[in-house]
């Protein structure tokens, strides 16, 4: 069964086409390391809640926008070693700094329980 990391982060609004470019240069070296899908989903209908919410979990800013991406992998251990080999591979250093504070991005890996 498939796996899936999933990502939230708060991108600066001004920072939406450098978010994509960095997307695109990572996109060929994730699937070269063993990804079937990615998605990077830029909000647009992202309410503030009463008790928690995507904006609160990343301490969005004002001038932010919360972005959720997912990257679905053929299974936990293709993922690991991919990430493995991904955080090693000297190319992904060459891309510079992620265009947002990566301090403040959640993450996680899931096991799919339902795909329809």
């Amino acid at each position: 069964m498939s796996y899936v990391d999933g990502f939230v982060a708060a991108v600066p609004v001004a920072n939406k086409q450098a978010y994509t470019d960095f997307a695109r240069q990572a996109l060929p070296l994730f699937r070269e390391f063993g990804i079937t899908r990615m998605v990077e989903c830029w909000g647009d209908d992202v309410p503030d809640g009463q008790t928690t919410d995507f904006r609160g979990a990343v301490k969005a800013e004002p001038d932010e926008v919360v972005v959720f991406s997912w990257i679905e992998w053929p299974s936990r251990e293709v993922r690991d070693a991919g990430m493995k080999k991904m955080m090693e591979d000297p190319r992904m250093q060459e891309m510079g700094d992620m265009p947002f504070d990566g301090k403040r991005m959640i993450f996680g890996g899931f096991e799919p329980i339902l795909d329809e």
